[in-house]
């Protein structure tokens, strides 16, 4: 499992002394796709870091898990593949990134090949989840794979560089990952998830995109084209 992931971010994992238990990880996860449908398909676990090093990144955005329906999920947080209908949750971040920009979404997005949003991974947006995978129709039931300590060891490896960025934290387990985020360094955006049943307790009027380019503004750094 362990060679499915960009070789820069596994010599970012370890120049922080990640020691991450990848037998155990791949020995669960094929346990649970014998027994189960699961999401992403096999060998997207990883597609957010094929197309961005550690150095390409100016801003994480992070929620909690995979979409659980059929053919949803892509490998990249919150982006589904071309002509596939938007779940709720993405349909809530294009309503917000349209009110917060004043600007209409690019409708082309929709047929991209690599997926609805992945037109920001140009921009050095990383696209991440807490936990990778999930049983089809049955959220958060990866949540003790060891997917978490995982990511968490990406954001340990992301704040050890010298360079601003912006962690987008969408949802109760994403912004767990706060903690190991240098706030003095780089700027962390905390509010609700965008799916319907948690959107209205903030993250309706969050701005994350606008207030994301004003602090790279005040940090003489170019601001990302959404």
């Amino acid at each position: 499992m362990k060679d499915k992931l960009n070789v820069n971010w596994i010599n970012a994992l370890a120049s922080v002394g990640v020691e991450f238990d990848w037998q155990r990880l791949q020995q669960l996860l094929q346990a649970e796709r014998l027994r189960f449908s699961c999401y992403p398909a096999e060998g997207n676990e990883f597609k957010a870091f094929d197309r961005l090093s550690p150095r390409d990144v100016k801003v994480v955005i992070c929620g909690q898990d995979p979409y659980h329906g059929p053919g949803q999920a892509d490998g990249l947080a919150f982006s589904v593949g071309p002509g596939v209908d938007w779940p709720p949750s993405l349909k809530n971040i294009v309503r917000e990134f349209e009110s917060d920009l004043q600007c209409q979404w690019p409708v082309e997005s929709m047929w991209n090949e690599q997926g609805a949003l992945a037109h920001w991974i140009d921009e050095g947006v990383l696209l991440l989840n807490d936990v990778l995978t999930v049983r089809a129709g049955d959220a958060a039931s990866h949540h003790g794979l060891g997917w978490q300590e995982l990511t968490s060891g990406i954001f340990r490896a992301l704040c050890a560089l010298e360079q601003p960025m912006v962690f987008i934290l969408w949802g109760k387990e994403a912004q767990k990952k706060a903690s190991f985020v240098h706030r003095a360094e780089h700027l962390v955006l905390e509010s609700a998830h965008p799916s319907p049943l948690a959107a209205y307790r903030g993250f309706w009027g969050s701005k994350p995109f606008s207030r994301s380019n004003e602090w790279f503004k005040q940090q003489g750094c170019a601001p990302v084209k959404w």
